[in-house]
């Protein structure tokens, strides 16, 4: 019997340390993680506040040893900065408006309607999402030089005035709403714009807010295609503008270089955490791992 009762705490014994031991090591996880992710971040945003010289030390220093703010002045004056700010604001939130305008019909009639060729269809929206912009990059080029949209906000935003991932994401979660609802709608008459606008659309507001950040963050940061597309301060976003600043200067000043990084940056940390209860509603709803 007393031999039973030792095993028994041996096991109990044995069980709690492999507990403590597991909550270690997500623990360990969690912070390795983290420092893989916010250290990139948080290694900007010390070095835009050094001096240049200290920012060429080795080894290097982690935090400043005397606070620079006139780094970000030195950034934001080292060219048309606010012309390029306002260039992104206007591309990109025209670029979500129009996405949103075409892919919340397109995934609505792809999960409630039936008719013919719907599975093609879907399948060569889905095929959009294999091809690589580099690739059709040439055509696209081609195409906007001949209607004489080169420099304008024009090419910069009909390229990306839908989104196959967009129409996906949407339609899985709009198949995931009860057809009861939609029924219910439809015996009190109620139009399709009705049923998308009143009952579709509340209900998959976070998918719709975490496509609208994903959106953001991609053509917020779009370097590519304004770099062919244009050749003037006039149009030119803020990626292209940061770039610029090796070029502005003599040799290449990291700390102002930094501080053009984080003024490019800080807009999207903002609105992720606006919107990250939004994104891990959407993850949820949608089945997303």
């Amino acid at each position: 019997m007393d031999i039973n009762i030792d095993l028994r705490k041996e096991k109990r014994d044995y069980a709690n340390v492999y507990a403590n031991i597991k909550k270690v090591l997500n623990y360990m996880m969690i912070i390795i993680v983290c420092l893989i992710f916010i250290g990139p971040f948080a290694w900007m945003f010390l070095t835009s506040f050094k001096s240049l010289g200290e920012t060429l030390l080795f080894p290097p220093t982690i935090i400043p040893k005397e606070w620079h703010p006139e780094n970000y002045i030195k950034a934001w004056q080292s060219g048309p900065f606010l012309r390029y700010l306002l260039n992104s604001v206007i591309v990109t939130v025209s670029i979500i408006v129009l996405q949103c305008l075409t892919i919340i019909p397109a995934a609505y009639a792809f999960a409630r309607y039936e008719f013919k060729g719907k599975n093609f269809l879907f399948f060569i929206v889905m095929l959009t999402m294999m091809i690589p912009a580099q690739l059709i990059f040439l055509p696209l080029f081609l195409m906007m030089s001949k209607m004489s949209l080169i420099n304008t906000y024009l090419s910069l935003i009909l390229p990306f005035a839908s989104s196959a991932f967009g129409i996906f994401l949407l339609r899985q979660r709009f198949m995931q709403i009860p057809d009861e609802l939609i029924e219910a709608a439809k015996l009190d008459n109620a139009s399709d714009v009705t049923i998308l606008y009143k009952i579709m659309l509340p209900q998959a507001k976070s998918t719709l807010v975490t496509f609208i950040l994903f959106s953001f963050i991609s053509n917020w940061n779009d370097y590519f295609w304004p770099l062919v597309m244009t050749t003037k301060d006039t149009v030119r976003t803020l990626p292209l503008g940061v770039s610029m600043l090796k070029s502005t200067m003599d040799g290449i000043s990291w700390n102002v270089l930094m501080a053009g990084n984080m003024i490019l940056v800080v807009p999207i940390i903002l609105i992720f955490l606006l919107a990250q209860k939004r994104i891990i509603d959407a993850f949820v709803y949608t089945g997303i791992k």
